[in-house]
């Protein structure tokens, strides 16, 4: 089955701008947000989104106790179309080049646990905004990173 051209990017911050960035299995020093593609042409972004952030860290977003509020995911209503690196191109239909990527924000507790999916993340650490978006290998990253203030207001 061949990934869907349409993903999400969830930009996880805490209230002081600390930033969660994770490093890939599969291409080590690549470091990122939470990102992911639709399972199914008819899932919701916020679906691919809350799903997406439990798969790669654990955390659950969902308007039940323990739960990250559902208030707290926002869709910054930017999306990004961009040329599918030549690396992960094989994961998509023949002829497919580009994706076009939602951005999320979500709003963490500062103390919240992590809890990597191996087959994903090597390791994660939280960055203040600037030092996360220069550490990322995605220039579409980098620049959600950098209009976070902006988004929430700050």
């Amino acid at each position: 089955m061949y990934k869907i051209p349409e993903s999400v990017l969830v930009v996880i911050y805490t209230e002081d701008l600390q930033v969660l960035m994770m490093e890939r299995t599969d291409k080590p020093d690549y470091w990122q947000s939470v990102t992911g593609s639709k399972d199914f042409p008819d899932e919701t972004l916020e679906v691919t989104a809350i799903r997406e952030v439990r798969e790669e860290t654990g955390i659950v977003v969902a308007d039940k106790s323990g739960a990250v509020p559902l208030a707290h995911l926002r869709d910054w209503r930017v999306s990004n179309v961009y040329e599918i690196y030549p690396v992960w191109r094989h994961r998509y239909a023949p002829g497919v080049t580009k994706n076009t990527e939602h951005v999320f924000g979500l709003l963490v507790p500062a103390a919240i646990p992590i809890s990597l999916a191996p087959r994903e993340h090597l390791q994660y650490q939280w960055l203040p905004y600037r030092e996360a978006a220069d550490l990322c290998f995605s220039p579409s990253n980098a620049e959600a990173i950098l209009q976070l203030p902006r988004q929430i207001g700050k």
